[in-house]
């Protein structure tokens, strides 16, 4: 059972799809995960496929829009601001504690790629998320960032260009767009051969924008640094990675720094070269079904 709600963060309205367990019952309580895709993405992506595969697990799960994405309010559209979606992670916990079903007690969250460093940032300074698990975590800082964006100038020039395309918005109410994927033009924010977002039986659905990334979002996105993050997080932990995804190194740094004991990597043993199987995370059976067995277990465990 899947039900179509709405809450508010910061006075927005952000929709969302709140999906039931088959044995659910009215009037008992079950344990409840946050579910959140990768940057630019939308609740019918992966954050979807995977809070309908947890609840089949027996949890109550929640995949929403953030805002200035899919159905929900946020002006600029198509604005990535890490932030924001902090902030729309703990408010959408204070909507889950108003639910009935809702074990506030039991509450975990569960991301994919950029969406574990939202995820994460959210556990570090939210105590409500008693248990995390990310899946083919990205997980970057102001090193990392030169490697996709075209080292230390490229970044620069993104970031004065966001600055620029701020201003004008500022002054005039106009945005700024470029594509978010292409496999010609390399100005778009991801540049290259990625099916996933390419192709319409996967990640390229009608409810997701391939043609519209604010370029204001450079700015937010290319000088966020989660890696601090981790010496403040005590939630129960559980990050699952390879050396076929993306910037393995940086998964296995911010695991090493995490604050509490109660933490766990598993490391996934692939042929395919990063960042490769990241993409496998996002909707493939194999990588899909293993991220749900193990983060399952884990929340069972945690939660």
């Amino acid at each position: 059972m899947v039900e179509t709600i709405n809450f508010k963060s910061e006075g927005l309205k952000l929709v969302g799809n709140l999906y039931y367990p088959d044995n659910y019952k009215k009037g008992e309580t079950y344990p409840t995960i946050v579910v959140s895709g990768s940057w630019t993405t939308v609740k019918e992506q992966m954050a979807g496929l995977y809070a309908e595969r947890f609840a089949k697990q027996g949890f109550v799960t929640l995949a929403f829009d953030f805002r200035n994405y899919g159905e929900s309010e946020g002006e600029p559209r198509f604005w990535e601001n890490p932030g924001m979606k902090v902030e729309d992670i703990k408010n959408a916990l204070t909507y889950l504690e108003t639910l009935p079903e809702v074990d506030n007690a039991k509450i975990g969250s569960f991301a994919v790629c950029a969406g574990s460093m939202y995820t994460l940032m959210a556990a570090a300074e939210d105590n409500r998320i008693k248990a995390v698990a990310t899946a083919a975590s990205w997980l970057q800082d102001a090193e990392a960032v030169k490697l996709f964006y075209g080292g230390a100038e490229g970044v620069n020039e993104k970031i004065a260009a966001a600055r620029k395309a701020k201003e004008a918005f500022a002054k005039d109410g106009v945005v700024e767009y470029i594509e978010t994927i292409s496999t010609s033009n390399p100005d778009a924010a991801m540049y290259g051969p990625y099916d996933y977002y390419l192709n319409p039986e996967r990640g390229g659905i009608k409810e997701w924008s391939k043609d519209k990334f604010a370029v204001m979002s450079w700015e937010d996105w290319l000088t966020l640094d989660p890696m601090p993050f981790a010496d403040k997080l005590n939630a129960a932990t559980l990050m699952i990675h390879s050396h076929g995804c993306v910037l393995p190194q940086y998964t296995k740094n911010f695991f090493e720094k995490i604050a509490t004991d109660d933490k766990q990597l598993e490391w996934v043993e692939t042929e395919l070269d990063s960042p490769m199987q990241q993409f496998n995370f996002y909707d493939q059976e194999a990588e899909v079904s293993l991220a749900v067995e193990l983060a399952t277990q884990w929340f069972k465990a945690k939660l």
